[in-house]
């Protein structure tokens, strides 16, 4: 009787389902070609991604909370027809990210890094490149700056640097007892803001590409010494380090991690045991350099390729014009097939053994898989929504009048935006063209060009469905939302002092007033920091 009666009532819903998706499609036709979302280019279209984030941030759990924005988003999009609404996620979402070439390549470039980190693992060149370093790094201090390097070094591509930085320097980092969010927030702090203050990258490529009536190259390079959240984010790192200064969510983990050997801090480990594969065996440490090396030159070779360099491009306009998911692609396949060819050769791994780290990789870059094509997702119906022209408009109406205090507004709005979004690409994409046409003073227009850039970079940085912001807690095998809640009081001293340096840059339009002034004042916030909240006791912090 009572089996009948959930039938009865699983059969009511399901026809009370179906009802409600066919009433509104009788009623209207939202299918068709022009078809725009009632709330379009309002504050409602920012809505999704910051319920999204909220959710994400309070519950811990990303997956869902993705889910509920995309489905929130579609909503919104299909003015409450719950049937369009259904189709969207499908055909405005889930299906159009995984369409896109470029998201396609970054897929192909995950599975294939996650391949080359199983290969070095199983070959021993990990293990044995941990003991290397382990006789020559010997403090924690010293682990962290060495991931800082290593961070800094790798700065042509902001994902190959995520996950090239904390797949190396994870093992050596651990017998440190350094917190996966720790080594998550090193990692995403020498990632964008690297590649953003780097010449040669696909970043500043990207910058050049948006930047009509000018020479784009030379703004990025001039802009440099002003993009304030860039620099000091990197000098944050060494004055943290150097200080011991630990705040916030942040201090909890590396305690736990100090005091009682626990990485992780939360119970929910989503990569615990694929990074446990490690063994020394035949391995030597050239067996992970030598594949990283030829890993890093292959993908500068196939951006420089996809830019045009064989048919006579410079360096400079091959950077410019890359295809970096592509080049990506290209260069990490033929690093691929290198490894494997090489690991037989060196004979520590069997071409079955080889063949058998293809699914294991794939199986490890899972989890960013999915919170990557969930944000894509998110991205694309925010967009549908229209809330880069909201953002636009507001930007348009009320910055021009205020040319003084310029640098700080773009700097706002520019973190607004990309935070909501997860975009710093298509943040600076959208405002970079607004500012130059503004029309103002060369230097002020030097300031404010930065100072989009730096906005881009702090909301790309500490937005829970950014891309790079989950390549790097992938690089680090940290839970995700771990690593937002703890990097993001760390961003948002950063972007407070940088704030700060904008409104004196529109007083004071001198690079060598502003940027040394900044740093003065971001040590002071960092000093007071130190005297509130004390240090963790270094002795208990050496390796054993």
């Amino acid at each position: 009787m009572m089996n009948r009666r959930r039938l009865l009532i699983l059969l009511l819903v399901v026809a009370a389902m179906a009802l409600a998706f066919a009433l509104p499609a009788l009623a209207e036709d939202a299918a068709g070609e022009e078809y725009q979302s009632a709330v379009y280019a309002t504050f409602w279209s920012l809505l999704p991604p910051l319920v999204a984030i909220v959710l994400a941030l309070i519950t811990k759990e990303v997956y869902s909370s993705l889910i509920i924005g995309i489905i929130f988003g579609a909503l919104l999009y299909a003015n409450f027809n719950l049937l369009t609404a259904y189709t969207s996620i499908f055909t405005e979402g889930f299906i159009a990210s995984l369409a896109d070439s470029w998201n396609v390549g970054i897929l192909i470039f995950l599975v294939i890094l996650g391949t080359m980190v199983c290969l070095m693992n199983r070959a021993g060149g990990s293990a044995a490149y941990g003991e290397w370093a382990r006789q020559r790094i010997r403090s924690r201090k010293g682990a962290l700056l060495a991931t800082f390097g290593l961070g800094v070094l790798i700065f042509v591509d902001d994902y190959f640097n995520c996950l090239t930085v904390g797949n190396v320097m994870r093992p050596i980092t651990d017998k440190h007892r350094i917190s996966r969010a720790k080594l998550a927030y090193i990692v995403d702090a020498t990632a964008a803001p690297v590649c953003m203050i780097a010449p040669i990258s696909s970043w500043a490529a990207a910058v050049t590409g948006v930047v009509e009536g000018y020479n784009g190259f030379e703004l990025f390079v001039r802009a440099i010494p002003y993009n304030l959240y860039s620099l000091l984010t990197l000098t944050m790192i060494v004055f943290i380090t150097l200080l011991g200064i630990e705040y916030g969510p942040m201090r909890k983990h590396e305690e736990n991690a100090i005091q009682r050997g626990d990485l992780y801090t939360t119970p929910d480990r989503p990569y615990e045991g694929q990074d446990g594969d490690v063994s020394a065996g035949k391995g030597k440490v050239r067996d992970l350099v030598i594949p990283v090396l030829v890993l890093i030159v292959l993908c500068i070779l196939g951006m420089l390729y996809t830019g045009g360099i064989l048919e006579g491009a410079s360096i400079q306009d091959a950077f410019a014009n890359c295809d970096a998911s592509l080049g990506l692609s290209l260069g990490s396949a033929l690093a691929l097939l290198f490894t494997i060819i090489y690991f037989l050769l060196r004979k520590v791994l069997t071409f079955n053994e080889c063949m058998a780290c293809l699914p294991d990789g794939f199986k490890a870059m899972v989890p960013a898989i999915l919170i990557l094509t969930c944000a894509w997702t998110l991205s694309g119906i925010t967009n549908l929504l229209g809330a880069k022209e909201f953002v636009s408009a507001i930007f348009e109406g009320s910055a021009a009048g205020l040319k003084i205090l310029l640098p700080a507004i773009v700097f706002a709005v520019a973190s607004g935006m990309s935070f909501s979004t997860g975009t710093s690409w298509g943040t600076f994409g959208i405002l970079l063209p607004i500012v130059v046409a503004i029309g103002m003073e060369p230097e002020l227009l030097i300031i404010s060009i930065s100072a989009t850039l730096a906005g881009a970079v702090f909301g790309d940085h500490c937005s829970p469905i950014s891309d790079t912001t989950i390549m790097s807690s992938t690089g680090a095998m940290c839970n995700h939302i771990n690593h937002v809640a703890t990097q993001l009081p760390y961003a948002i001293t950063v972007a407070a002092v940088s704030f700060v340096g904008y409104i004196l840059a529109g007083f004071v339009p001198s690079a060598w007033v502003v940027l040394p002034v900044s740093l003065v004042l971001l040590f002071g916030v960092l000093y007071l920091i130190k005297l509130a909240t004390g240090s963790i006791p270094e002795a208990k912090t050496e390796a054993r």
